[in-house]
């Protein structure tokens, strides 16, 4: 299997660090997790970019997605450190690109750069954010990304759209990856997402049920023969949640019986060693390259980390 495997940290926002009382302990336990994933041959550690947490609002802690980007890149050493996804409408995209540059600097060149539309109407709103309708927020990302890769790759750059204009911004340094930091845009939308993968990013992000990842795959190869992309260029991931046990009964046991039937659920990897690696071969032979494993009830659990690495990495 030549499957390559991310870890998502336990940030806070999905409850993870619940019952922590000390920020500072909070963190350092997020932190070891990224160490140990890395120790084991995790190639990559991802962060989400939101405020809240989720399935509600509460005083728990959420460490914020940029800032910890770049503390990662110094609290590790080879492992890739990237973001799913950086919400455009939270920052400037010339702004954003400028971070980037200095966190690729500051990492020695283990950035994956992390971008999509946003979509947590909650966080906008109690930020002060405008919210507008989906396609326009997606009229914001396609031309944020312009504005980026601009930001990356002249020397002055000038960009001249409706929603954002940068003229004569300059960047340096801009990064240590050539020809600039690997792009990737998250989401599985078929129309507009996908087309925007094809003619701008690096890299994808999906999620979903292998039906979704075979359909969302063949949508993005149909996107780049129209505008002249070679699909293979493009780094293809998917995001899912997975509990792990030495038999079936005990991963089921493990998985949050409230995330059962619901959206992010489809496509968990959920049972024995055996079970995960059938799923996997699966996903390989769809396309699938890398897969960015949340361990869910179980993402603080470090032997958990060391068995999946175990089984699928060693």
């Amino acid at each position: 299997m030549s499957l390559k495997f991310g870890v998502s940290l336990p940030q806070g926002w999905a409850m993870e660090l619940e019952g922590i009382k000390d920020p500072v302990e909070a963190y350092e336990a997020m932190t070891r997790v990224a160490q140990v994933a890395e120790e084991v041959g995790f190639v990559s550690a991802w962060l989400v970019d939101h405020f809240h947490t989720i399935p509600r609002p509460s005083q728990e802690f959420t460490f914020e997605c940029w800032t910890t980007t770049a503390a990662l890149a110094r609290d590790t050493t080879r492992m890739r450190i990237g973001q799913l996804v950086t919400c455009n409408g939270y920052r400037h995209p010339a702004l954003l690109a400028k971070m980037a540059s200095t966190v690729d600097v500051l990492s020695h060149g283990r950035l994956n750069f992390g971008i999509g539309a946003g979509w947590f109407e909650h966080e906008y709103r109690a930020y002060g954010y405008d919210y507008p309708e989906a396609p326009e927020r997606l009229r914001y990302l396609r031309e944020a990304v312009q504005v980026i890769r601009a930001m990356w790759t002249q020397e002055e750059a000038a960009f001249e759209g409706k929603h954002y204009q940068v003229c004569g911004a300059i960047n340096q340094p801009k990064g240590v990856q050539k020809p600039h930091i690997p792009l990737l845009i998250g989401g599985g939308g078929e129309k507009v997402t996908l087309k925007l993968v094809a003619q701008y990013a690096d890299a994808c992000n999906l999620s979903g049920d292998l039906e979704d990842i075979k359909h969302k795959l063949a949508v993005l190869k149909e996107h780049c023969e129209t505008v002249g992309r070679d699909y293979e260029s493009i780094h293809r991931t998917i995001t899912c949640l997975c509990a792990i046990g030495e038999t079936d009964e005990q991963a089921r046991a493990k998985f949050p019986a409230a995330l059962l039937g619901r959206p992010v659920a489809a496509g968990a990897l959920i049972g024995s060693p055996d079970t995960i690696r059938r799923q996997l071969a699966e996903l390989e032979e769809a396309g699938i390259q890398e897969v960015i494993i949340s361990f869910s009830s179980d993402s603080l659990q470090l032997d958990t980390l060391r068995f999946f690495a175990q089984e699928f990495i060693a």
